[in-house]
């Protein structure tokens, strides 16, 4: 196969896998505190024949290295509901699943039958000490201070363990709106907790929208081009064909 067919074929399978980020993207647009996915991109540039003149051509091998996260901020939306809990600005709050502590910015928690607050999911959710939160029937007035401090009518309970990562991009999302990390958690000294809130997702479906189109766009235009190209490799075994028994 020449070179502008494998071209052709390396630029086909990102665009498809360009599509299932993007449609990751819209499938999450109202999911609480997703954040958005981007793919990167490399490009290896090759000498096609005669590309030894100054301005030779060159061809680009197309190949996706990793997946961008953007990790901007989302809509903050209020819900009055005691239990919603938003971060401003940096980190996340720490949860403790079967698989070990993980991340998430999804505060849309609840309390189990045993009176424990976890996600919607049911992972608890850890304190600054890494122990889950526990109500009595008995406490009521449930108070979350801005910087994380859980209190009822009966006092304090702890406060919410939220951290930080240097390279919060590098953190791998796993099920159920949770991310994990190799990276060890910092806390975050002062965070910024907003009660009786719940942040958006930071998805913009505008924009995905218009990039599913121009991906679509390219898709087709790379189909149609791979059909040309085969269209007229036939023609010349054909035409070879023919000479060589003339």
């Amino acid at each position: 196969m020449e070179n502008t067919a494998f071209i052709t074929l390396s630029r086909q399978g990102v665009l498809r896998r360009q599509m299932d980020v993007i449609a990751n993207n819209l499938a999450n647009m109202n999911t609480t505190g997703f954040q958005a996915e981007r793919m990167m991109f490399v490009d290896h540039l090759v000498r096609s024949r005669g590309g030894e003149r100054i301005l030779g051509e060159k061809h680009a091998y197309v190949r996706d290295i990793a997946t961008a996260r953007n990790t901007a901020e989302g809509p903050m939306k209020r819900t009055e509901n005691p239990l919603d809990v938003a971060i401003r600005g940096e980190g996340y709050f720490a949860v403790e699943t079967e698989a070990g502590e993980r991340y998430t910015r999804n505060g849309h928690f609840r309390l189990d039958p045993s009176g424990q607050l976890v996600t919607q999911n049911g992972d608890p959710v850890l304190s600054e000490t890494r122990q889950p939160f526990f109500f009595a029937p008995e406490d009521t007035e449930i108070q979350i201070s801005s910087d994380g401090t859980v209190s009822t009518n009966n006092g304090d309970l702890g406060r919410l363990r939220v951290v930080g990562f240097e390279d919060s991009e590098a953190m791998e999302p796993v099920s159920g709106g949770l991310y994990r990390s190799d990276a060890p958690p910092l806390d975050v000294q002062r965070p910024q907790v907003v009660q009786g809130t719940l942040e958006g997702s930071n998805v913009e479906p505008i924009l995905e929208l218009t990039q599913m189109i121009e991906v679509n766009r390219a898709y087709s235009r790379a189909r149609r081009f791979i059909d040309s190209e085969n269209e007229r490799m036939k023609k010349m075994m054909r035409a070879f064909a023919v000479g060589g028994n003339s």
